[in-house]
Formats: C-alpha cells, structure tokens, sequence
C-alpha cells in the first residue's frame, strides 16, 4: 500500500521549524506532490496533544498513512501508529519521557525561538504514562533511524525499544540527526509515499 498522507510529530520544546521537519516538508513536496503532510506545533500536554493530533488525522485513511516522530515526537509517532494501525519512522526516540521529562518540569523555553516560553506542568508525567505503547507489539511497519552519538537519549533504550523495527543506527552523529537528509531515500522508500 502506498502512502498518500504523512504525519510528522516533533519533539520536545521543538516545533514545525526543526530542520528535519522542514527537509520532510520540502522533500514531500518536491518528489512527492500528491502526499498530504502535516506537522503540527504540538502544544506541551501530552494529552492535548495527541487530542490535537487525533483530530487532525481523523479522516486519513489508516491503510494509507504514515508517521514520523522525532525525539518525544518518537514517543508520540508510537502511540499514533498503534492507534491508526500505520507504519512509523521514529528518529533519535524518546521511550521513556515520563522519568526523563520529570526533571523539566516548569517554564521552558523553545529551540527555534527562545523568547517563547511555556510551562511544563508536574501532571504532564502521568499523561505521558498514559501514552506509553511499550511492550505491545507493533501495529504496523516499524523503522528507527537512532544516532550512537545522541547526547540526550540513551541509544541502547532506543534500540532495546524497538526490538521489531528496521534498525538503522548511525556510529557518532547526536541527538538532532543533523545528517537526516541522508536518510530520506531510506525513509521514503519504507514508507512507500505515492
């Protein structure tokens, strides 16, 4: 099945601004014109998120759809794919945000523009539980591109996460990917993307 409509969820203080969202962004519309792609600014609630998210893809086809979640957008791609019973690309992810967020509750600020803060709040951590697909096995096709060199998420978690995915782990490179174009043709010919 090919995919026409393609989900990118980003991560933690991030936003549709991160350089891998706009390289996805602009290689779907360059080599791929006719994919529907959406990338959300993903507010801080978890659960508000995914509700946003939900909403969003509601009328997608699940037969036809995929996702691709950086960092907490990992996490997220996750829950997403098991939900809609899609494949799911998932970069440098996060799989256990509910420890390793704890110590980031309260005010933030984000990557692409610091003057923009926001609060994280202590209930956040139950919501992430509550998100967690860990130890179901997967709905869908499942790949993880994970950089041994990521300098805030443990590559061995990541790898030991995702024991049924098509494992791509890069020596070196951190926790931004920053050699994510790299790994489009890999990524597109996965997803199979109309």
């Amino acid at each position: 099945m090919t995919t026409t409509h393609l989900l990118y969820l980003h991560g933690f203080r991030s936003s549709p601004q991160s350089a891998k969202a706009r390289q996805m962004a602009a290689h779907v519309a360059q080599h791929h014109p006719g994919v529907t792609f959406w990338c959300p600014q993903l507010p801080p609630s978890p659960k508000a998120a995914m509700e946003l998210v939900a909403q969003g893809i509601a009328l997608w086809p699940g037969a036809a759809m995929a996702v691709i979640g950086s960092s907490l957008g990992g996490f997220y791609a996750s829950w997403v794919a098991q939900h809609k019973g899609c494949p799911s690309v998932m970069l440098n992810p996060a799989v256990h945000p509910a420890r390793d967020l704890a110590r980031s509750i309260g005010e933030q600020t984000t990557w692409h523009d610091p003057a923009e803060r926001f609060y994280f709040q202590p209930e956040y951590i139950d919501e992430l539980r509550a998100l967690d697909t860990a130890g179901q096995p997967p709905a869908a096709p499942e790949m993880a591109i994970i950089a041994k060199g990521d300098e805030v998420l443990d590559w061995r978690e990541m790898v030991a996460r995702y024991p049924q995915a098509r494992l791509v782990v890069q020596e070196g490179g951190e926790h931004a990917l920053a050699s994510f174009s790299d790994y489009l043709p890999q990524v597109t010919e996965f997803l199979a993307l109309a």
